[in-house]
């Protein structure tokens, strides 16, 4: 939101006031408060008539200082984000000239009757501040209504990242960043996944603490500033120190939630009925039979939305004319190897016989004069479930257990944006405004909640669309209404890398895209990338995703890369336990794993998968692509093409047939496979085959975890010139394979030269 009119000028209808000086502060513990008032105060009368904003700062995290804004101290309606708070320890410092508060490396500082302003500060270095002016307490005389708003400052070669799934510009320098839950497709400004959290290429994020709607204008309205601003009388934000993304997020992801480790299988192919295609038993088996007669393995098979009747969403009940024997349907699929995932969400259309249920007994969000809140959008007159409601989310669970009973998996649960926020009454007293965004979190913990009471927490996953603050504990989230186009596909990967950079560890997307038919080139080339994406699944709207049904080229591209995916999943694993322990993303952007190259902040359409791993998808029907590479020894996974990038990087342009891509090797990686695998979770320590791709000098050593994601075996290389030590601890039926400068050299475990 804008408030000035250029450099200088306040637009008309508002009024801003902005602290001028620490008047006066105090120390309560462990938290710092200074009163600001909006002149400076020369002589006793002029601390009349006068407005101030208290300053509060805190630390919840080690690295982590909290500042809260406040013009009058008024309570909020609920709900709030949930937020660690792992009582640190804290340095505050007071003086005539300056007051501080010192978090492990971070120190947030202001001074004392000079002109207001806070610096943060780590390694003696300021990295952003709100300087004199930004802050402000802002009146909306035409619209009768109040913000307060908070300016932070960027360097001249600054980048800021971030804030959800964001399908605009992967950077978001000079971006105007709404963050309000919105059905709008892959295409627009618009999101599912709205997260007040931005990360810099400086080495510090900012979390709003603010689950309202919260306007960001990035290098916008001022070109110099990150503003953001909220409706009301007080705004609470948190600045993060690294020094790297990598540490950014760790602390990100301990203040507001950890990344759950989703279950070893989730990671396999998952297929859908897709949308609105006609689809019974006969059909559902016919797909799961056609994929195991041509040796595709499947891990996931999906049913979308009518499995239940039309005009009934949800009503929890099968569809009986098209399946007249749900659990022995599941029984077969299960006797595949195949888990079955099922479709809900959380609005229940009028004709459903469970509206009227819910109605009676208060499940739905109200209006004011006590009426369910309907609409016809999506389902006829549909009412939304209010998970504020404890009986509600009992209710809804409870549904949600006889289809557990039955055989079901787990859910995908859709939707959870378009939720009311004018006459909207909600069971606990929650503030419909602040409620709006936060919804899909209380709605996927509801559904998640429930998988781990019923499954464990080992095999709890969700296939989920909307997210916020906190969501990364309820994964996988995958990124909506996508369309069959190249154009589409490279905007799905930007808004996916967007998302992994705001607090998340595992995204999918639509394969061949949700809406439209897609071209057999299309359905081929975007198979590559969505199985070298962290979870896998084929979707659409008016036709079924199944290789055959484009073309006999198509059942090929898919085995070999369902193949592919398998075989590394002793590496994938591995790496997404990791970021279940850090934060790290498993797909991430370039950039995270190399700092020092200023050529990779801007790369948006490859990223990395894992540590080790570089993907350059192909967005176009001719096979071409231009992607880069930073300094090192790379090699091509799939072809054992070589590459040996001098200092500065480079880049390179190439053709590939469907069957391959750029899928690159980091020098001195070690990765564990086997080949033979049919399923995602299997035992990763038996029968690999240990790949070396041009180790470094020295000993490098790489873990393996098991299919619950517990170490379970190390692998220990050692290089001197050409001799070669490898050693393994919990493997068995191992061999070797050495790439060295494009050369394959097959080995066994032990010493050997090459």
């Amino acid at each position: 939101m804008k408030f000035t009119d250029g450099y200088w000028l306040t637009r008309p209808q508002y009024e801003i006031n902005s602290p001028q000086e620490v008047f006066e502060y105090k120390v309560d513990g462990k938290e710092l408060t200074a009163y600001a008032p909006y002149n400076k105060i020369k002589v006793r009368n002029d601390e009349l008539n006068l407005g101030m904003t208290t300053v509060k700062l805190s630390s919840p995290i080690e690295g982590v200082v909290g500042v809260k804004l406040i013009h009058f101290d008024q309570p909020t309606q609920g709900p709030s984000y949930e937020l660690s708070n792992e009582d640190p320890d804290v340095n505050i410092k007071t003086s005539d000239e300056e007051i501080s508060l010192t978090s492990g490396p971070l120190t947030a500082k202001m001074p004392v009757r000079g002109d207001f302003k806070i610096e943060f500060e780590a390694d003696g270095q300021v990295f952003t501040a709100s300087e004199p002016s930004a802050e402000g307490e802002v009146t909306d005389n035409k619209e009768k209504k109040h913000y307060m708003r908070e300016k932070l400052s960027i360097d001249v070669d600054e980048l800021i990242y971030g804030m959800g799934e964001r399908f605009t510009p992967f950077v978001k320098n000079g971006q105007t960043v709404d963050i309000i839950q919105k059905d709008g497709g892959t295409g627009s400004e618009q999101a599912y996944k709205n997260i007040p959290f931005y990360l810099s290429n400086k080495g510090y994020g900012v979390f709003v603490n603010q689950p309202e709607t919260v306007s960001f204008e990035v290098a916008s309205e001022d070109v110099d500033k990150v503003q953001f601003s909220v409706e009301g009388q007080s705004i609470e934000y948190y600045v993060i120190y690294g020094p790297t993304p990598k540490e950014v997020l760790n602390r990100y992801t301990r203040l507001t939630g950890k990344v759950t480790l989703p279950p070893a299988w989730s990671f396999g192919l998952w297929l859908s009925t897709s949308f609105t295609t006609d689809y019974s038993e006969k059909t559902v088996m016919g797909y799961i039979d056609g994929m195991q007669e041509r040796h595709i393995p499947l891990d996931v098979f999906h049913f979308d939305c009518f499995w239940q009747k039309g005009f009934e969403w949800c009503n929890f009940e099968w569809d009986k004319d098209m399946f007249p024997d749900p659990e022995g349907l599941i029984k077969k699929i299960h006797d595949k190897g195949v888990k079955v995932c099922l479709w809900i969400n959380s609005y229940i259309g009028q004709k459903s016989p469970l509206f009227k249920e819910a109605k009676e007994k208060g499940y739905f969000i109200k209006r004011e004069d006590g009426n369910v809140w309907q609409w016809d959008l999506w389902q006829a007159g549909l009412g939304t479930i209010d998970f504020t409601n404890p009986d509600a989310v009992k209710w809804y669970q409870s549904k949600l257990k006889v289809l557990l009973d039955m055989g079901v998996d787990c859910f995908k649960t859709d939707f959870g944006e378009r939720i009311p926020v004018e006459d909207a009454v909600y069971y606990d007293g929650s503030d419909p405004k602040r409620i709006h965004n936060y919804y899909t979190y209380l709605y996927n913990k509801t559904v998640f909640d429930l998988l781990v009471e019923e499954k464990g927490k080992d095999e709890a996953v969700l296939f989920a669309r909307s997210a916020t603050v906190g969501s990364q504990k309820f994964p996988v989230h995958w990124g909506g209404d996508n369309l069959s186009r190249y154009k589409s596909m490279a905007d799905s990967l930007r808004g996916g890398l967007s998302f992994l950079l705001s607090g998340f560890g595992f995204w999918s997307h639509d394969i061949g895209g949700f809406e439209e038919s897609a071209t057999p080139d299309i359905y081929k080339r975007w198979t590559q990338f969505g199985l070298l994406s962290s979870h896998s699944r084929y979707h659409g709207s008016i036709e079924a995703r199944v290789p055959w049904n484009f073309d006999e080229e198509a059942v090929d591209v898919t085995r070999k890369f369902v193949d592919f995916k398998l075989s590394i999943m002793p590496y994938l694993y591995t790496e997404a336990v990791n970021t279940s322990e850090t934060g790290t993303p498993l797909m991430r952007p370039v950039f995270m794993e190399y700092l020092e190259d200023n050529n990779a902040y801007h790369l948006d359409k490859e990223y990395m998968l894992g540590s080790k791993l570089l993907v350059a998808p192909i967005f176009n029907d001719k096979g071409t692509v231009n992607y880069y590479l930073p300094t090192g020894k790379w090699t091509n996974v799939l072809t054992e093409q070589y590459y040996d990038v001098t200092e500065g990087g480079n880049w390179f342009t190439e053709t590939y047939d469907h069957l391959n891509l750029p899928l690159l090797a980091r020098e001195n990686s070690i990765l564990v496979r086997n080949e033979a695998a049919v399923h995602a979770d299997y035992d990763y320590t038996k029968d690999v085959t240990i790949h070396l791709y041009n180790m470094a000098e020295g000993t490098t050593e790489q873990k393996v975890v098991d299919n619950h994601g517990k170490d379970a075996a190390k692998v220990t290389v050692t290089r001197s010139g050409n001799h070669f030590t490898v050693k393994t601890d919990g493997l068995s039926s191992v061999k070797v394979s050495v790439h060295e400068a494009g050369k394959i050299i097959e080995e066994k475990i032990g010493e050997f030269d090459i």
